[in-house]
């Protein structure tokens, strides 16, 4: 959700290094272990080429591999661990999410919107012995997390249009809202009520609550939530009791964004 401020030339693009970071996205659930055509299949590389890359990520240890196929190493996380703990927003939000989770005795949740996932980039510390939500890292596809329908409400008409067409409306449940039509509907009641809860979209039995983190200019910049067991808060009782708290934490983070 960050600004770019300024544009780049091309000329100063190192176009290898593009083509490297793509080759490490193209591993995923569906993709763990790739051979040197798949990942070129995935990429739009050619064969030759997708095979240097990961002989290279091989090479610096980013990667392993048996002679046939591919596959990412546990060095892989220091790139995202470099985001977390360099970046200014999670360190930023953390004691502000603690207290919330303090008040309420929930788990407290800080994401950022990538593409059409959302990313959890902060999360207080339990407040229970057994906690539930996601982890710092975890990503989720944005139309079956509470944030993702959130921050994506920030989003003008023309943008929402784009992101709509493009988006893979997965069902996870028989909950899950599954049609671009419905969730452009969702997305409008959040941008009215400047909240939003949803109930076992991705997971049965877990539901969720988040509202906007804008900056002093107003744009979004995050979001803000908790993901709950579904027995036991109601919608009315997310409402009372835990969105004044949210929204009280984004109305002081609101001039430090």
């Amino acid at each position: 959700m960050d600004d770019i401020p300024f544009q780049i030339d091309r000329k100063d693009l190192i176009e290898g290094l593009g083509k490297g970071l793509r080759v490490i996205e193209a591993f995923d659930d569906d993709h763990s272990r790739l051979t040197p055509s798949e990942a070129a299949q995935l990429t739009g590389l050619t064969r030759t080429a997708a095979r240097r890359y990961l002989l290279s990520l091989v090479h610096f240890g980013y990667a392993g591999t048996d002679g046939k196929r591919f596959w990412l190493a546990p060095r892989v996380l220091r790139l995202g661990q470099s985001y977390i703990g360099a970046a200014r927003l999670p360190r930023l939000v953390q004691p502000f999410i603690q207290r919330v989770s303090m008040q309420c005795g929930e788990t407290v949740n800080v994401s950022v919107l990538d593409g059409h996932e959302v990313v959890y980039v902060a999360r207080s510390n339990a407040p229970r012995v057994v906690s539930i939500g996601y982890h710092v890292g975890a990503r989720a596809p944005a139309h079956v997390a509470t944030p993702g329908i959130v921050m994506v409400s920030a989003l003008g008409d023309a943008e929402l249009d784009a992101w709509l067409a493009a988006h893979d409306f997965h069902a996870f449940t028989a909950h899950t809202v599954s049609t671009a039509e419905v969730f452009r509907e969702h997305v409008r009641a959040a941008r009215s009520l400047d909240h939003w809860i949803t109930a076992q979209q991705r997971d049965l039995g877990l539901s969720g609550i988040a509202t906007a983190l804008r900056d002093r200019k107003g744009v979004c910049k995050g979001a803000v939530g908790m993901t709950l067991q579904s027995v036991a808060y109601t919608p009315e009782q997310m409402r009372s009791q835990l969105l004044p708290l949210l929204h009280e934490a984004a109305q002081a983070l609101r001039p430090l964004l």
